[in-house]
């Protein structure tokens, strides 16, 4: 049979009160303290997270919905977000909505109806539309990686425009005019920022891109890999590659083609600086601060349910162009 909180009181002779305080994370004296955490452990008790959840309207969960779980910036950044929010007492549950707005909308409904006490959300959707819901409950919303102008949430982004503009401008630097670039699907906040770091390079070295050299496609391997095959038939130098999964599949099809790097293609991958070790050459790299996104988004959450905001914050973090040996420089 389970311990209860009443077989603590017994054991340490402490009022219910006091006990209660302690285990829903409020000070007690230190004394007071070391016995009932004594008794914890005497007599094996858990805490029933449900009852109390029910109790105090609080599950002690937090909701993750991602676009897709395959993608590993998306599972680096919940791993480290897990690990701070399990420090103070919460879980995660995580809905993969496989990029898919419908389901989006489906698994934040999930989510509330689970009774979860916040939600870190990577958005798929445009217009945010599926987190208005949870914002006239009062659940708190942080976004990841992407913006929504008409919530009026916390979001932590990184500086998506820099990162386009300080990789084309290195290519420029090297001689580059004919430079192609892929992107994500059109209408999401991030494509649009890192394709406005781009034009903004060519314009403010005083050249005009080309929008013929411009290729969207899905943040896939197959994306990348589909965009890439488009891009060699347009006699480009260089190309810039702005997801990581979509780097791994232009990779393949530069490969396939039998295209020498940087000899007859230079190239600028984006995020994880352990596969631009790997593959040779070692590739540049776009790198995002992955653990600094992670662990905002985290604490801002943590500080939304203890009270401690009141206005939306935007924190905006800065990429890092790591050089590699995949970009050549051509006789200017």
């Amino acid at each position: 049979m389970s311990s209860t909180i009443k077989d603590i009181s017994h054991r340490t002779g402490l009022g219910l009160a006091t006990i209660s305080k302690y285990l829903n994370g409020g000070n007690v004296l230190d004394q007071n303290k070391e016995a009932i955490e004594k008794a914890i452990k005497e007599l094996d008790f858990h805490v029933n997270e449900f009852a109390r959840g029910l109790k105090t309207n609080r599950s002690k969960t937090i909701g993750v919905v991602i676009p897709e779980l395959s993608s590993i910036f998306c599972t680096s950044i919940i791993t480290i977000i897990e690990d701070i929010l399990r420090k103070s007492g919460y879980a995660i549950m995580v809905c993969d909505c496989r990029t898919d707005e419908k389901l989006e909308v489906q698994a934040v409904e999930f989510l509330i109806n689970k009774m979860v006490d916040g939600i870190i959300n990577m958005p798929v959707s445009k217009d945010g539309e599926h987190l208005k819901l949870p914002l006239s409950k009062n659940i708190p919303v942080v976004l990841i990686d992407r913006y929504m102008k008409d919530l009026a949430v916390d979001a932590v982004l990184i500086d998506n425009v820099k990162a386009s503009q300080e990789a084309v401008d290195y290519l420029i630097d090297n001689g580059h005019q004919k430079i192609g670039i892929i992107c994500g699907s059109q209408g999401i906040f991030t494509t649009q920022q890192r394709l406005l770091g781009y034009n903004q390079a060519f314009i403010l070295k005083g050249m005009s891109p080309e929008n013929s050299l411009i290729d969207y496609g899905e943040y896939t391997v197959e994306g990348g890999y589909e965009s890439m095959k488009r891009l060699l038939k347009k006699n480009i130098s260089a190309v810039l590659v702005t997801n990581y999964e979509m780097t791994l599949g232009a990779i393949i099809a530069i490969n396939e083609m039998g295209i020498k790097i940087p000899d007859e293609l230079s190239f600028i991958g984006f995020d994880n600086l352990q596969i631009s070790q790997i593959i040779m050459p070692k590739l540049a790299i776009v790198l995002q601060p992955i653990e600094k996104i992670a662990e905002n988004a985290a604490q801002i959450m943590l500080q939304r349910l203890s009270g401690q905001r009141r206005e939306a914050t935007v924190v905006t973090l800065s990429p890092q162009l790591v050089p590699g040996d995949s970009v050549k420089k051509l006789n200017l």
